[in-house]
């Protein structure tokens, strides 16, 4: 993460930044009944209400106790069941079981929303000045950290959701534009020398750092996302029963969980549906392929007879690109069909898989202290993903950023663009 020095003057900014995110946070929330909130389906996904307690612990962890003078923890027992994985931090409830805890209720942990919020705004008020790049910096992270949280509670509750026999619906159906995607085409771009990775003024995590140079071959990409017609073509066509066009792990997956279509698709008597946050429809075929897993992704390349793209291929790509389509600000919550000329769903829609591991770049260093196990200890056994989702705020993106999943994760709202040598 890169972070800079903020003068005085800058803080109630800095103040309103932090209030609105924290509102959004309790606004994405109002949809759900409080039986929601406990949910926990799967050990992979956590409960609402423990997204918004952990995001709370963050700003009490790193800011409050280390820079509040006098501060007084809400409640002592909340530094172990809502640390996330923060081993120096020390200890912290197990994953899997988030949705045993009745306790504290929905309204206890909003009350420690409410008490944290209120001790922050008095340290934003009046920053001390021996600590206040510090400060500063853990505060611009904290907002990022809880944006990223609000799209993880959005997917986890869509996961949770998706296993009741009901259908229930997070929020009302959405008018979705009827935009018919044109011919896939492509385009092209020369290789040599090209620089990725931030540079510059503005906020990054420290997996996007440093920048530097690496080589890339020609290549052509295409010029929007695989849509759930062109997927169910792979399907169709015997995709999920020929190994020959899988990895090895993927095969296992698709034996092992009888994969034969992405996630939250159904298929019935009257064709193919999919259950979305607005509940259960009929399959949209000019849609972009969500929820598909790595595996999934590079299984459908091979039958296209191209490749996933790698993350500096995107990235230089996207480089000059304006950040457009949808976000999570246009209250969809559901990816749109392609629109326009040229490179087209680069941002927003669906976060996009690259053949590339996750691994640190030349010269990486991690934040110092706890912060440095945000980003670093994960690079093992995980893929990149470019773009965003229709989940994510605009703000939170720019083109050096980079998520990753294991390859077998489908739940968060991922998809597919083809690249292939030129």
């Amino acid at each position: 993460m890169h972070l800079q020095a903020h003068a005085a003057n800058e803080a109630p900014s800095l103040s309103e930044r932090f209030a609105a995110v924290r509102d959004r946070t309790l606004a994405l929330c109002a949809p759900l009944e409080i039986e929601d909130y406990g949910l926990q389906s799967s050990d992979f996904v956590s409960p609402p209400k423990w997204h918004l307690a952990h995001t709370t612990w963050f700003f009490e962890t790193f800011i409050l106790l280390p820079y509040a003078p006098g501060y007084q923890v809400f409640h002592p027992a909340y530094a172990h069941l809502f640390n996330s994985y923060y081993e120096t931090a020390g200890t912290f409830y197990p994953r899997p079981q988030r949705g045993w805890l009745s306790r504290p209720t929905v309204a206890e942990v909003k009350r420690y929303r409410a008490h944290v919020d209120a001790e922050m705004r008095n340290l934003l008020r009046q920053l001390p000045g021996a600590h206040e790049h510090d400060i500063v910096s853990r505060v611009t992270l904290g907002i990022e950290h809880e944006i990223q949280h609000q799209e993880l509670l959005l997917m986890d509750t869509h996961y949770n959701l998706a296993h009741n026999p009901l259908h229930p619906a997070y929020q009302a159906p959405v008018h979705i534009m009827g935009n018919v995607p044109g011919v896939l085409t492509w385009s092209a771009y020369r290789g040599g020398l090209s620089a990725i990775g931030h540079a510059g003024e503005g906020f990054c995590f420290d997996n996007e750092r440093p920048r530097h140079q690496v080589l890339l071959r020609d290549f052509r990409l295409a010029n929007r996302l695989i849509t759930n017609g062109e997927y169910l073509d792979f399907i169709t066509d015997g995709g999920y029963q020929r190994a020959e066009l899988w990895l090895s792990d993927g095969w296992q997956q698709v034996k092992a969980r009888n994969w034969n279509a992405p996630l939250y698709w159904q298929q019935d008597a009257d064709g193919w549906q999919r259950f979305t946050l607005s509940g259960l429809q009929p399959l949209d075929l000019h849609q972009p392929v969500a929820n598909l897993s790595y595996l999934e992704a590079d299984a459908y390349a091979r039958w296209a007879g191209k490749r996933l793209p790698t993350e500096a291929e995107w990235e230089h790509a996207a480089a000059s690109l304006a950040l457009s389509d949808s976000f999570l600000e246009s209250g969809t919550l559901q990816a749109q069909a392609a629109t326009g000329q040229g490179l087209t769903q680069m941002f927003g829609e669906l976060w996009q898989w690259t053949q590339s591991p996750y691994t640190a770049y030349p010269g990486f260093h991690p934040l110092p202290g706890t912060l440095g196990e945000y980003n670093g200890k994960f690079m093992s056994d995980q893929w990149v993903l470019r773009g965003g989702s229709c989940l994510t705020p605009e703000a939170h993106l720019r083109a050096t950023y980079r998520n990753f999943f294991r390859a077998a994760d489908r739940w968060m709202y991922s998809g597919l663009r083809l690249a292939e040598d030129a």
